[in-house]
């Protein structure tokens, strides 16, 4: 999604996900001497060739820039590296917080073109730099993202990142939540701070991200922040403080929303404070907090409320627990329908015929599976579904591979968890490997000894939590763009969302409920929100479509304005 008068396309968690967001603040401000030292020198390149749709492209490569003044060292051995061993990393000082950018020769000197900003953080794993342009490499526009951005003039940016499995130089785990966040910021506001002197503008950012990059995509969107978030009346504050006593999570959180930080030094202590506002500044929007804390992250249905004031269907109907298995059907109806809408030579198998699904992972031999049509019945007439067995459909999506334990995400053990299947290493101390982060995983761990949940520690999640010197709560809702969108943070207007109807990675839900709480927020003015038919959890499937959206936004938004000189 977007972040600070960008354009951001995303593969939320599901597999495409775009967003443009307005123009910036904060241009022209005064240099700090951390500032100074993230100059970018223009000279400083190695031009390369490349071929897209078989046409030659000079293209201008400026090498692995550190977009942070005191980034935290790496150690050289990594896990992920082949068969579940390591890998050594060259750029041990700044490898996993710099970008390499590439500029096509149509924009070598224009400082108007829209910047391409990819997040590689598949899974919330920690993304070392990478160079998705390389020399000799041949691009088809139409399959390759890197090849279209190109073809049309884009400048493409590879940012890498802190996450989880990081180990530091020390030993720790310094990529824990919010770090994604927080560096993806940090390159966002270097190329911010440095918009006069780099060929691109800063005020038509696309971010792209698929799986965990689509995540981190739509988190930096929701909490954009152009402008200052006002918080509640200071009088209001400190009644409320009064109230509920020195110790109230409240109170102590106030303290821990300065961990992400913004793109201006004077907007910090304002920071991500809309998800403390009282719920009568919240009843302003259309999209309110599930609690009077904040929204949880506890269960799949976030944001989901059944009172006046929640979210809604397109049709007008509530979005619940108990009309959302309806809306996901209604969903899948629509992406059937558009697809074979779009193009006469499209077919869906009659029932009793068969899907063939093809597979293979990078480097081994493409298979081939049949799985039989139980659960779509299509009018090949007319090209209208009849209907839908939803209970059959859901089984088709989750008998193709099986990927997670149970519960999925949060294993209820941790001790030795060094499966990318599960994110427990993404919460908790940078001191400790693992922690649960939900609260039927942290009530129902029995493993011993692996430092996390009741048995280990002899607290229930509530009593864990608010404890003073407990993050894993607020590092959970800082990574969680429900609790953002429809506040007072600064949600970019433009969205792109592509989820595929095969994705049997990210439950329907996800994306269904972002969709419905964009379209509830006032600030987004332009969203697109679809399953995309048939498509697996993955990327690029969509390129001319992705790509044929961004050039529309890019231009109803208009040339932004010139960057100035700072100073």
């Amino acid at each position: 999604m977007a972040l600070a008068s960008s354009l951001v396309l995303a593969t939320v968690a599901m597999p495409t996900s775009v967003a443009l967001a307005g123009p910036s603040a904060g241009r022209g401000h005064a240099v700090d001497p951390q500032d100074a030292r993230l100059d970018f020198d223009s000279a400083v390149y190695t031009t390369i060739g490349v071929t897209v749709d078989d046409r030659p492209v000079n293209v201008r490569w400026y090498k692995e820039i550190c977009y942070v003044a005191n980034p935290v060292a790496a150690a050289a051995q990594q896990p992920g590296g082949p068969g579940g061993g390591t890998t050594t990393i060259p750029n041990t000082a700044c490898g996993y917080q710099s970008m390499n950018v590439f500029v096509p020769e149509s924009a070598f000197g224009d400082q108007r073109a829209p910047v391409y900003f990819a997040v590689n953080n598949s899974g919330w794993m920690a993304s070392y730099v990478k160079a998705g342009v390389t020399a000799g490499a041949s691009y088809d526009s139409s399959t390759s993202n890197v090849g279209a951005a190109l073809k049309a003039g884009y400048v493409f940016v590879d940012v890498a990142n802190r996450s989880r499995g990081l180990v530091g130089a020390d030993g720790s785990s310094p990529g824990k939540a919010p770090a994604a966040a927080v560096d993806a910021k940090a390159a966002v506001r270097y190329l911010r701070l440095n918009d006069a002197a780099m060929p691109g503008s800063a005020e038509r950012i696309v971010v792209n991200g698929t799986s965990g990059g689509g995540a981190l995509a739509s988190i930096l969107g929701a909490v954009r922040q152009r402008r200052r978030v006002r918080p509640p009346p200071r009088r209001d504050r400190r009644r409320r403080h009064r109230r509920q006593g020195p110790q109230h999570p409240a109170r102590r959180r106030l303290r821990r929303q300065r961990l992400l930080p913004d793109h201006r030094p004077r907007q910090r202590r304002h920071r991500l404070r809309v998800a403390l506002q009282r719920p009568r500044y919240a009843r302003r929007h259309r999209l309110q907090p599930l609690t009077r804390r904040r929204r949880s992250h506890r269960g799949a249905l976030r944001g989901i409320r059944e009172e006046p004031g929640a979210v809604r269907n397109p049709d007008g109907t509530r979005l619940t627990a108990a009309t959302l298995l309806d809306t996901v059907e209604k969903e899948v109806v629509r992406s059937a329908e558009t697809y074979l809408e779009a193009d006469p030579a499209h077919t869906i198998p009659p029932l009793g015929g068969t899907f063939e699904i093809a597979s293979g992972g990078p480097g081994g031999p493409p298979t081939t599976k049949s799985y039989v049509n139980d659960w779509i019945d299509v009018d090949t007439a007319t090209g209208k579904v009849r209907s839908v067995d939803m209970t059959r459909y859901l089984a088709f999506v989750a008998t193709q591979a099986t990927l997670k334990t149970t519960p999925a995400f949060d294993a209820v053990g941790v001790n030795g968890n060094t499966s990318s299947r599960t994110e427990t290493n993404l919460f908790g101390p940078p001191t400790q490997a693992y922690l649960n982060y939900t609260e039927y995983g942290w009530n129902h761990n029995d493993v011993a000894g692996d430092g996390s949940g009741l048995d280990d520690t002899g607290l229930t999640w509530k009593q864990y939590t608010a404890k003073q010197s407990t993050t894993v709560d607020d590092q959970v809702h800082l990574i969680n763009p429900m609790d953002f969108v429809g506040t007072r943070a600064d949600t970019a207007p433009n969205w792109y969302v592509r989820h595929g109807t095969r994705d049997r990675d990210t439950a329907f839900t996800v994306s269904v409920n972002l969709d419905r709480a964009l379209a509830a927020d006032k600030q987004v003015t332009n969203l697109d929100y679809r399953l995309a038919w048939n498509q697996p959890h993955a990327g690029n499937y969509d390129v001319p479509e992705a790509m044929a959206w961004i050039a529309d936004a890019v231009q109803k938004a208009g040339a932004p304005p010139a960057s100035p000189r700072r100073g």
